[in-house]
């Protein structure tokens, strides 16, 4: 989450470039604005799926590597063919998938209430009702 560096940004993009004969001094000709631009393509979530967010969730604390995102998708039958896809894109599938093969957690009364309520909130807002 820490603001990287203009090195570290050029590094990544290095990475991320698909053909691998671009002159090296190309990379010095990215202006601040061409940093950012790319930046934001890679903040992007390239996806139109949101997930609800359980207030208990646990975080991993693991590393994220790239052997554990083939692990995923090989754990998920995620053809290797989308390992070039948008990182965010990848893992939005890869959640979706461990989310559709795991089964539901129950919900208690409270917390079907409290969704509810959040929801029916949000609806209003939405649509200027009081409804």
């Amino acid at each position: 989450d820490k603001k990287k560096t203009r090195e570290e940004t050029i590094d990544y993009i290095k990475c991320m470039t698909l053909d691998k004969n671009v002159d090296p001094n190309v990379y010095s000709f990215l202006t601040p604005d061409n940093l950012e631009a790319i930046n934001k393509y890679i903040e992007a979530p390239m996806t139109a799926t949101t997930f609800y967010n359980e207030k208990n969730e646990r975080r991993s604390r693991d590393t994220i590597t790239s052997e554990l995102i083939y692990y995923w998708m090989i754990a998920s039958n995620i053809p290797f063919e989308c390992q070039k896809w948008h990182l965010n894109r990848l893992l939005t599938l890869i959640k979706v998938c461990q989310l559709k093969t795991t089964p539901p957690k129950k919900m208690s009364s409270s917390e079907i209430l409290r969704r509810n309520a959040e929801l029916n909130a949000a609806r209003r807002r939405k649509l200027h009702s009081k409804g």
